[in-house]
């Protein structure tokens, strides 16, 4: 079911790149869907993922929740060496910063109800299949 969950999202993220964002903003199950745009910090390859988010007044909210697995999705990482980067929401494109926060940052929980909200408490449920803290990373535009 993993495997089929995960050609899903592939597929959800090919239509969206492939239509310029006309399509693919809220295909899948209806959540809210931006396009994060880093570099990889080893490679420098352009890489692409489709994650949901949350609004947090001007800034963008997603989760590096890798649907709870033990280690988090190579993105957080590739932002960390790298935090200027694009995401695209629908056809409209953004450079913004990116910034990861933890539960020690005080606006953490709210950040986290905001997108756990949106995904429907999905990200909970991800927390509780690792041990590792979950990061809501901040993308603010810098436009």
């Amino acid at each position: 079911m993993a495997n089929l969950f995960t050609k899903a999202l592939k597929v959800h993220q090919w239509v969206y790149e492939c239509s310029g964002g006309l399509v693919g903003h809220r295909l899948l199950l209806g959540n809210p869907t931006l396009l994060l745009r880093t570099v990889g910090r080893k490679t420098g390859m352009s890489r692409t993922a489709a994650l949901t988010y949350g609004r947090d007044g001007a800034d963008y909210l997603v989760t590096a929740s890798n649907g709870g697995s033990p280690r988090p999705p190579g993105w957080l990482a590739n932002l960390k060496a790298q935090p200027e980067c694009e995401i695209q929401v629908g056809r409209r494109k953004l450079s913004v910063l990116a910034r990861a926060t933890m539960p020690d940052d005080p606006d953490y929980t709210r950040r986290w109800a905001i997108v756990d909200k949106v995904n429907h408490g999905r990200y909970s449920a991800y927390q509780k299949l690792t041990k590792r803290p979950i990061a809501v990373v901040v993308l603010t535009p810098v436009d």
